[in-house]
């Protein structure tokens, strides 16, 4: 097989929190004064930074409110984000089958690294996965490439030999930029023809079929 590791997005690749993050946006969207969204319009903005989701969502450009939309959001998320995130149906198939090949996988996300670890722990699967680069961990968030950079070099790999699987425009520009393969999942809101406009090796419906076409076994 060409690729020996596998780092995947973690929002609406690996799991939905969709349900956690509506109620947390709409919680910091009213505490300052906003009208709430609907599920839908939040849904799209999975993937963003949380100022950047302020903005979407509102049309605001202001760095102090983004600051505290994001902090009341944290709050939140701290009490029911956990109970609100659901790995896909075939996620912990597929983390197993990689590693019992033996290869290496990781999680870069947007998403706060202990807030992963947390969904990860929920489903007793932390064992799963070899790293993980979050918000947290990064000086510039995607598509800036330093995330997957960290997570190669920290995982001994060459960018030949990684494949990044993500849902999003946004994933596949970081891919881009770090200069590895991409492999998009239509797990998301992102459409396939919108995906045709990137490099990818592949658009799969889901993670057992993107698997299954670069060759591992699910």
């Amino acid at each position: 097989m060409k690729y020996k590791t596998y780092i995947f997005d973690f929002d609406f690749t690996l799991a939905d929190a969709s349900t956690g993050i509506t109620e947390c946006a709409n919680y910091a969207l009213h505490k300052l004064g906003f009208q709430k969204r609907s599920h839908e319009e939040i849904r799209n903005t999975v993937g963003m930074t949380l100022n950047d989701i302020f903005s979407t969502l509102t049309g605001v450009q202001d760095r102090h409110l983004a600051d505290l939309f994001a902090s009341y959001f944290i709050n939140m998320a701290d009490d029911i984000m956990t109970d609100n995130t659901y790995l896909f149906d075939d996620t912990i198939d597929v983390l197993r089958q990689i590693k019992n090949s033996g290869y290496k996988t990781a999680i870069v996300s947007t998403k706060y690294r202990y807030r992963i670890e947390q969904a990860l722990e929920k489903y007793s699967i932390p064992e799963l996965v070899d790293y993980i680069i979050g918000l947290e961990d990064v000086d510039t968030t995607k598509p800036s490439p330093e995330g997957l950079v960290k997570a190669i070099k920290r995982l001994d790999a060459t960018n030949s030999s990684v494949l990044y699987v993500g849902d999003s425009m946004i994933d596949a520009n970081t891919a881009n930029n770090a200069e590895i393969d991409f492999g998009a999942v239509l797990t998301g809101t992102t459409t396939e023809s919108e995906f045709q406009q990137l490099p990818h090796v592949y658009i799969a419906k889901s993670l057992t079929e993107l698997m299954t076409h670069v060759g591992l076994s699910v």
